[in-house]
């Protein structure tokens, strides 16, 4: 074949690579929409077995989010605060794992369905802390979908796995609202600990609450970091926790809050770990090396699991 007779059949080549492209980007495409088209409303919620049959005969396809969401607080949200039967434990653990197990990384959550599950998330703060500290290999062992609830101090636990609770916090978060009642649950739940720790204590026993703490609320910053830029978000996550009547131990980061712009409220989040310690650690008696060195261990644990978290 001449020079010539190849410079005139390249065209034709080029147009036919051409349009095999074209052809896949059109399938592709096609997927992507049909994709989204057929996703489950409620987050596939209602659509969910196991959720059917923990929470109830009232789920089931077709009802609203907002209904869906009534019927998983009534579901799993004990009589008295942080107090549950293994049944309203099941149902979260349900819920958490279909969310977990039918959802991509980063997905949206329903805005009817936000709400409710940081209502559930806050009648479980104990659990939901425990979980996010990763202290206690109980909630390790017991994490697994076929891992029944269990009782222990009058009241019934449950672990899912830790990257499903996760990806449930950050998406509840998409509604600043909500997520603020969540962290205010733990703000109070790390003061309780603190407050907690026996006025001889030594060791891990003095350390360890500190430690959760830095970890959870370090978790926590990570989880939202991706509203850093959100000046709306931001603005209304700030007036949201300032609500919070604040004790002996969040006083002085509660100051610090009210005082600080929504731009600065990022820097503010991350403090509140070091703030508290401080301020708990001060009323203590305590030789002050062994305080300085509880603080940077704080400081050093919340940045940690800030930038293991930070998208």
């Amino acid at each position: 074949m001449s020079e010539r007779t190849a410079h005139r059949k390249m065209p034709g080549r080029a147009l036919l690579i051409v349009g095999v492209c074209l052809t896949l980007l059109g399938s592709v495409g096609a997927w992507l929409l049909l994709g989204r088209e057929k996703s489950a409303p409620c987050n596939g919620l209602a659509e969910s077995q196991r959720v059917q049959k923990s929470v109830g005969t009232a789920v089931h396809s077709g009802m609203s989010c907002a209904a869906l969401g009534d019927a998983i607080v009534k579901a799993s949200v004990g009589i008295e605060p942080g107090r549950h039967t293994q049944a309203q434990a099941q149902a979260v653990k349900d819920v958490l794992f279909a969310l977990g197990f039918g959802q991509p990384k980063d997905f949206t959550l329903d805005p009817a369905l936000r709400a409710p599950l940081a209502a559930v998330l806050v009648d479980y703060t104990a659990d939901v802390h425990t979980m996010l500290a990763g202290s206690d290999g109980k909630y390790v062992t017991e994490a697994g979908p076929s891992r029944d609830p269990w009782e222990a101090d009058g009241t019934y636990h449950l672990a899912a796995f830790s990257e499903i609770l996760k990806d449930t916090v950050r998406a509840v978060a998409q509604d600043p609202r909500a997520y603020a009642t969540v962290r205010a649950a733990q703000t109070h739940y790390a003061t309780q600990r603190l407050a907690a720790v026996p006025a001889d204590a030594t060791g891990y026993a003095f350390i360890n609450p500190a430690m959760d703490n830095a970890r959870v609320l370090g978790t926590l910053n990570g989880l939202t970091a991706g509203h850093s830029r959100d000046r709306a978000w931001r603005t209304t996550l700030r007036d949201h926790l300032l609500q919070a009547p604040p004790d002996p131990i969040t006083v002085f980061w509660a100051q610090k809050l009210k005082g600080t712009s929504q731009a600065q409220l990022t820097d503010v989040l991350r403090e509140q770990a070091l703030d508290m310690t401080l301020a708990w650690s001060s009323t203590r008696t305590v030789e002050e090396p062994t305080r300085q060195g509880l603080l940077a261990q704080v400081e050093t644990t919340e940045l940690h699991a800030f930038q293991t978290i930070k998208p």
